[in-house]
């Protein structure tokens, strides 16, 4: 019953994983430490997570042909060098017994940030694609990724959360492009991370295979859901997701554990019945030009 609680666990990151772009690994982390895992052992069991999930997602957006490689390799890139920096950092956290509250506060000052400057995006749409989305900076993208695998190997992440984002921002990407292409970047990131930690760290296999069975095939849904939303709508859903997360941390830190768990279910479950509505309503218009004459 155990595995089969991770499994489902795996699936419905998984979603949200293939859906926003994000690894799943920042949704993962702090429902581990919520579950009972130490910070370091949370961190590890989701980068291998993010590994399964990644990979599963990157091949549903490639046949969208939403994955800009050139710009992927860069982000990954940079982002795999950060990783050699941030793994003695979350030792030396560990070793000063300080990763119980320094790993749960970062998540919340960047979630917190993230959440506000999606939510706001979203309240200003734009659809255009803008000059630095055809051409971005080399030297914004170096930076983008070497941050992003920096935070990935601090906090256990894919480092989507906040490639996605800034690549919106600051590398002019349109939502979805920026999601399959961030998934890219991802998989190298958390690769190198996961490399990292598991020469140190002793986690339990099963229960990360288990988390990556129920990933595979949710993350495949996940990016096939992007089909159904706008760019906007994307968008302010993730700063949504941002905010459920940052408030459950917090919950984590005030010893409610269990009401935080409460909370990321509501938004999961709010999250997956909006996409069904959005899915029936996009085949009965499909069905009904099917049968005009």
């Amino acid at each position: 019953m155990e595995y089969l609680l991770f499994i489902t666990l795996g699936a419905l990151i998984s979603v949200l994983s293939g859906f926003f772009g994000v690894g799943g690994g920042f949704i993962l982390t702090p429902t581990l430490m919520l579950f009972g895992f130490s910070p370091v052992e949370a961190i590890t069991t989701s980068l291998l997570f993010s590994i399964g999930t990644s990979l599963s997602g990157i091949f549903a957006h490639i046949r969208m042909k939403n994955i800009r490689l050139k710009q992927g390799l860069i982000l990954g890139l940079s982002g795999m060098a950060a990783t050699q920096a941030a793994h003695p950092f979350v030792l030396f956290l560990e070793e000063k017994g300080w990763d119980t509250w320094a790993v749960p506060l970062f998540y919340i000052i960047l979630l917190s940030y993230f959440a506000l400057g999606m939510l706001k995006k979203g309240e200003n749409p734009t659809n255009a694609v803008s000059p630095s989305e055809l051409s971005p900076s080399i030297v914004k993208m170096v930076l983008i990724g070497f941050f992003a695998g920096f935070v990935s190997t601090t906090l256990g992440v894919g480092g989507g959360f906040i490639m996605v984002p800034l690549s919106v921002a600051y590398l002019g990407m349109m939502p979805k492009k920026a999601v399959g292409t961030s998934l890219f970047a991802i998989l190298l990131i958390v690769t190198a991370g996961f490399v990292s930690y598991s020469s140190t760290i002793s986690i339990d296999y099963w229960i990360g295979l288990s988390l990556v069975a129920g990933g595979l095939a949710g993350s495949q849904f996940g990016a096939k859901l992007t089909s159904y939303f706008e760019n906007e709508e994307i968008t302010y859903m993730l700063g949504a997701l941002y905010m459920a997360t940052v408030a459950s941390v917090i919950l984590k830190l005030i010893h409610l554990d269990y009401t935080g768990l409460v909370l990321m279910a509501i938004f999961v479950g709010g999250f997956l019945v909006r996409s069904l509505v959005k899915m029936q309503k996009a085949n009965a218009r499909s069905k009904a030009k099917k049968e005009r004459p």
